[in-house]
């Protein structure tokens, strides 16, 4: 294991290794660097160390290296740094996914590079013999060589990636985009097996999350955003696993949903609940559960109606159609008739489990209990207006199958309807939790439901029936079909039939008298003959007196025994209080106790680790001081042993400090290197000399052996060019004879030629001329399709123009309209405004002529005495201009305090003029209800005005 004083050393150490080609030393020196407890505080240089080391576990696919490293590097920057963790993570996962990219590129090309006509041709021998043996083929090949192993390292990244994240609470957003990114990559290339393990691992994190949910830094799933990123990760895996038609996983998925918002006790977006039901109406479909198929939808359908309001009214009505056609597909009798005690059980738990999942609250007492059926659906999608957002086709198969009687002709009335609504469906709007829906799909399950109705309705009125009718009677299916669904009606007592083939009939019973009646038939006869019993032989006089005297025993006994059974409840109710709150107390009381102890412990721990680091720090300090010291001894000691010198410093282990220790080694080293580079330069002049010595004397053995080679090569050349001129001569010879030979075919070799050549342009003329007439027919085809269509653009776009045109022509008339109405309100608001404006100027008219009078009146003398024998009265002044003799305290209308009083009753003294706030003299109290009258005739002119105009306008 190699020690480096830096970080930044190992990093050099490590990239010299790799430009020199040594991938795996470099690996393991830094794997060495991070594991070491040496290095456990976090710097920036860890960071750019830790780049390297995850670049180098891709290149070699080391994923047990990388796991190794990256826990170690957590436990490094996990209180410090967190964000350098998901750095450095999200490089190593983007450095895998680059790498089984390429290698899945490289194959591509390859097997298109060998994708050729002729194999023998460009292939070698040896691919060929290697493609036979094996059984492979190309493409298969490559996939082995290069491209499986990088899947299974990336594959394996992501499951390190999640394990090391899995209960970190800084990091749940980098764990929430490995499990995307894992999804995405077993969606891309249908990693079925892949998939479930990834869907176990993640299951096994949050149970072990719940399960150790106070440890430290673990995530919490009462915090919103977490709750998110946990559902949008469960989500995404329901959407893949829909996607790979893995239903059992997608139903695991929901059950994983579902707990995960049992656990927080919080409901997701109404989006995602969106996306929720309509999974569950795929996943409940495939299983052929039509009756859990159908309430998924009524989930849906609320939900998009009530939250959903960009929603569109198409889309809502195809939603609407798919949950009444989806009810009307659930089978009209029992499923779970005739099974055995255990297999009601299981239905009823199962039942239950389910009814939980889709969001409808079932109580698991029998007499309490809601039970999921046909019915009951039937009836919500009534009371909750599903009905009332269908399409008419939809409506009038729900009222031919529910309401109608019809014995004789609901096969063939139902068979139109069904045609229109197969072709019904199509996308929704992106707004929409359902990307499509085909009505199509539920054809089949609604031709068995009207089958059922119509054997139903026929039983009701006949007692015997031709096969051959039933068969006219019913289009969908042949007799074996119908015989088929009989039977599983009978067995679930829906129907009672017999069929007779050798007769060539059908036979309908009563249900009642073959099911019930029989079955019942002895307890009737028993209580018959009960009640026949008791009026032949009446019960004994006593017993009827005793009943007589006691009549209401049996009621008081009742009473009594009701009223103990209440106490006895009430007692045992105030007993379980008493012990649940007794429990939790204890429980409150052990919690707190725990709590104390816990942070006493951790108190404890803290100061006891604090201490080890302490010391553990020092002892290292000194260790490395002391081994640093004892290095630097023995360095200059051994330079001082390989020295030649007679003459030694003097050593004082314990008076010369480490500086000056390593001083005198360098020196030593550095004498020692110059001694050595001088020695091997005299060496090396010295080689020079013998190497060119050695030279000089084999020159001229060297040209002579290449003398003596060129006159034996010329020897063995001519030799051999007489051999092949030999040879050559008897090949002509032959050639010769054998041309002789074959002449006598060339002229039947010319006959077969032609006649071949002649066969074969006839055989070119007519196919070319049989190509030429199916194209002008095609040509011609095109052109009448073309015309045609043509004509109907023409006409669609006259039609619209015409449309256009007559829209708006009437929308001109209502503008017209519009305008004449307003012009015509503006010229009665004008008139209304010039009688008001009259109105007013008369007003200010009379105030003018009334203030003129007023100060007319004031001008005039008003200091006349009243006679002693009248009484004072009140004056107002009169219509002549005069004024009614009034007393002078009594016509100043203010207050006079009483000192001032005798001055004022003083016969032949008139008051002084007061002046009014306004400056004004002379005026008097009367003056102001003048002043609030003359307001009057205003407000009463503009309520007039007003009143006028509204009428007016009425």
């Amino acid at each position: 294991m190699a020690t480096f004083a830096k970080p930044e050393n190992a990093l050099k150490r490590a990239e010299e290794l790799i430009t020199v080609g040594q991938k795996q030393e470099a690996l393991q020196a830094l794997h060495d660097l991070i594991t070491s407890r040496r290095y456990r505080a976090w710097q920036k240089t860890l960071e750019r160390i830790m780049f390297k080391y995850v670049e180098l576990c891709v290149d070699m696919r080391r994923g047990r290296f990388a796991k190794d490293g990256l826990i170690q590097y957590r436990i490094v920057c996990q209180q410090v740094n967190i964000n350098s963790l998901e750095e450095v993570i999200k490089h190593f996962m983007h450095l895998a996914t680059e790498r089984a990219e390429l290698a899945r590129n490289q194959a591509q090309a390859l097997e298109e590079a060998l994708d050729v006509e002729d194999l023998e041709a460009d292939k070698r021998p040896e691919d060929l013999m290697l493609s036979y043996v094996s059984g492979e083929k190309g493409k298969d090949r490559s996939d082995r060589e290069l491209v499986t192993p990088w899947f299974k390292f990336l594959w394996e990244t992501y499951r390190t990636v999640l394990e090391i994240l899995r209960n970190n609470s800084r990091l749940e957003a980098l764990y929430a985009m490995t499990a995307h990114r894992a999804f995405q990559f077993c969606k891309q290339y249908k990693r079925t097996t892949e998939f479930r393990r990834l869907c176990e691992i993640i299951r096994n994190h949050l149970a072990n999350l719940n399960k150790y949910r106070d440890q430290r830094d673990r995530p919490d799933l009462s915090l919103p955003e977490s709750l998110q990123l946990y559902l949008d990760t469960r989500f995404e895996q329901l959407k893949v696993a829909t996607e790979l038609s893995l239903w059992q996983e997608a139903f695991r998925s929901i059950e994983d949903i579902y707990g995960l918002m049992c656990m927080v006790k919080k409901t997701p977006k109404a989006s995602l609940m969106g996306v929720y039901y309509g999974k569950l109406t795929e996943i409940f479909w495939m299983s052929s559960n039509h009756l859990y198929h159908a309430y998924a939808w009524l989930k849906l359908f609320s939900l998009q109606k009530g939250f959903n309001k960009n929603l569109s009214q198409k889309d809502l009505q195809l939603i609407a159609s798919s949950v009444v056609l989806a009810a009307l597909s659930v089978p009209p009798y029992d499923q779970s008739y005739g099974a055995s005690h255990v297999d009601l059980e299981n239905e009823k738990e199962r039942s239950l489990r389910v009814a939980n999942l889709i969001g409808f609250e079932v109580e698991p007492k029998a007499e309490n209990r809601v039970v999921l059926s046909r019915s009951s659906l039937l009836s919500d999608l009534v009371s909750k207006g599903v009905m009332s957002c269908v399409t008419q086709e939809v409506k009038d198969l729900y009222h031919l199958l529910e309401n109608d009687f019809l014995p004789l002709d609901l096969a063939l009335k139902v068979q139109p309807v069904l045609n229109k609504i197969s072709k019904l469906g199509g996308k929704l709007s992106s707004v929409s939790s359902v990307p499509e829906v085909q009505l199509s799909q539920y054809v089949p399950a609604l031709e068995k439901l009207a089958t059922l109705r119509l054997l139903q309705q026929v039983s009701q009125v006949y007692q015997t029936i031709q096969i051959d009718n039933i068969s006219k009677m019913i289009p969908f299916f042949d007799f074996t079909a119908i015989e088929k669904i009989s039977v599983d009606a009978v067995r679930r007592n829906f129907l009672a039939i017999k069929v007779d083939h050798m007769k060539g009939a059908v036979f309908f019973g009563k249900q009642s008298i073959e099911a019930e009646g029989l079955r019942d038939h002895l307890s009737l006869f028993a209580e018959s003959l009960s009640k026949a019993r008791t009026m032949i032989y009446p019960p004994a006089k006593k017993a009827a007196k005793l009943g007589d005297a006691l009549s209401n025993l049996a009621e008081i006994v009742e009473k009594e025994h009701k009223r103990l059974l209440a106490r006895k409840s009430i007692i045992e109710k105030r007993k379980e209080e008493q012990e649940r709150l007794l429990l939790e107390m204890e429980r409150v009381e052990e919690s707190k106790r725990r709590e104390l102890q816990k942070m006493t412990e951790d108190a404890e721990q803290k100061r006891i680790a604090a201490e080890y680091e302490q010391r553990r720090s020092q002892r290292i300090l000194k260790e490395i001081e002391d081994r640093e010291l004892e290095e630097a001894q023995a360095m200059l000691q051994e330079a001082e042993k390989r020295s030649k010198r007679k003459k030694k410093p003097i050593l004082e282990g314990e008076k010369m400090t480490k500086q000056v220790i390593m001083e005198l080694a360098l020196n030593e080293q550095l004498r020692e290197r110059q001694e050595r580079e001088k020695k091997l330069q005299k060496y090396a002049k010295t080689m020079d000399h013998l190497e060119r010595a050695k030279r000089e004397e084999a020159a001229p053995l060297i040209e002579a052996a290449y003398k003596q080679r060129l006159a034996e090569e010329a020897a063995l050349h001519e030799r051999e060019q007489q051999q092949e001129i030999e040879l050559s001569r008897q090949r002509h010879a032959g050639d010769l004879e054998e041309k002789k030979r074959l002449g006598r075919m060339l002229e039947n070799k010319r006959i077969l030629q032609e006649r071949v050549v002649s066969s074969r342009e006839a055989e070119f003329n007519r196919l070319k001329q049989e190509r030429q007439e199916r194209i002008s027919q095609i040509i011609q085809s095109r052109k009448q399709e073309r015309e045609a269509r043509r004509k109907m653009l023409f006409f669609l776009r006259s039609e619209e123009e015409r449309q256009k045109r007559l829209q708006e022509e009437a929308e001109a008339r209502k503008h017209e309209e519009a305008e004449r109405r307003k012009k015509e309100e503006s010229e009665q608001q004008a008139k209304l405004d010039e009688i008001a404006e009259k109105q007013r100027k008369r007003l200010l008219e009379l105030e003018e002529k009334e203030r003129r009078e007023k100060e007319e009146i004031l001008r005039r003398p008003t200091a006349v005495l009243p006679k002693p024998a009248e009484p004072p009265t009140l004056g107002r002044p009169t219509e002549l201009g005069g004024t009614a003799p009034v007393p002078a305290a009594a016509a100043a209308g203010k207050y006079v305090p009483r000192h001032l009083r005798g001055n004022v009753d003083a016969p032949g003294q008139a008051p002084p003029p007061e002046t009014d706030k306004w400056g004004s003299t002379g005026s008097k109290p009367d003056d102001r209800p003048s002043w609030r009258d003359e307001r009057k005739p205003t407000s009463f002119g503009s309520s007039g005005s007003r009143t006028s105009w509204s009428s007016s306008r009425r």
